[in-house]
């Protein structure tokens, strides 16, 4: 039986108070699934609200030269996505989770009950925790049984300060994803410059820091889960 991949994504698409639209990038989803597709592996996509999830508009434009983006498009399998909540319980049935990044999860997968609450089963049923860029915001608030935050003493990555800053938005998102990883003690590390490709692998969590890290990220994914 091929393994299963749950896929979060956001289901908000309001940069804050912006008025500008937001939501899941594009080439942060498009290039892991080219990974878990070429592996064999069956991906099950869901969101909070579940239905149509917002892609931001910005990563389709930034992706438009991106063949694997651009293909992904046309994909009929992802573009309606299920309630989240009909997953609680069912870890055993999925081999990893993984998290795509956007701005879109520090809105609502950071705070939302249901998505703490899949991605803590997940890791308490020892599977593969996996989030690119501002996906680890998804991890920020996640606590296990016992008390224990998920990324105490883990090492991780994910959007930078610095790049954040680069991007105008760092007093537009409700946090800065490289403080609060590192507030809830996390071991947070980062890719020499801003948009350098950067994968960590700590155990069974696998972060990437940025769009650019997105390929390698999936790749890791697969081993993973084929080493499991």
């Amino acid at each position: 039986m091929a393994p299963k991949i749950l896929v979060i994504l956001t289901s908000h698409g309001r940069l804050g108070d912006t008025g500008k639209p937001t939501g899941w990038f594009l080439s942060e989803f498009a290039h892991p699934y080219d990974e878990f597709k070429s592996a064999g592996f069956d991906i099950i996509t869901t969101s909070p609200a579940g239905g149509i999830a917002p892609v931001d508009p910005m990563s389709i434009e930034m992706s438009k030269d991106d063949p694997t983006s651009v293909d992904f498009l046309l994909y009929p399998d992802w573009q309606v996505t299920d309630k989240l909540c009909n997953y609680l319980g069912r870890a055993d049935e999925f081999a990893a989770v993984f998290v795509p990044g956007g701005h879109g999860p520090m809105f609502d997968l950071a705070v939302a009950r249901v998505s703490q609450k899949v991605i803590a089963e997940f890791a308490e049923k020892g599977k593969v925790l996996a989030a690119v860029c501002h996906g680890p915001g998804a991890f920020v608030n996640v606590t296990l049984a016992g008390g224990e935050h998920l990324l105490k003493g883990k090492e991780v990555t994910g959007f930078s300060n610095a790049e954040e800053n680069i991007m105008g938005l760092s007093e537009v998102v409700p946090f800065l994803l490289e403080d609060k990883l590192k507030e809830v003690g996390a071991r947070y590390v980062k890719a020499e410059e801003p948009w350098g490709v950067k994968v960590v692998v700590d155990g069974k969590l696998i972060t990437g820091q940025n769009p650019a890290s997105a390929r390698e990220l999936g790749r890791a994914v697969v081993k993973a889960v084929n080493e499991a």
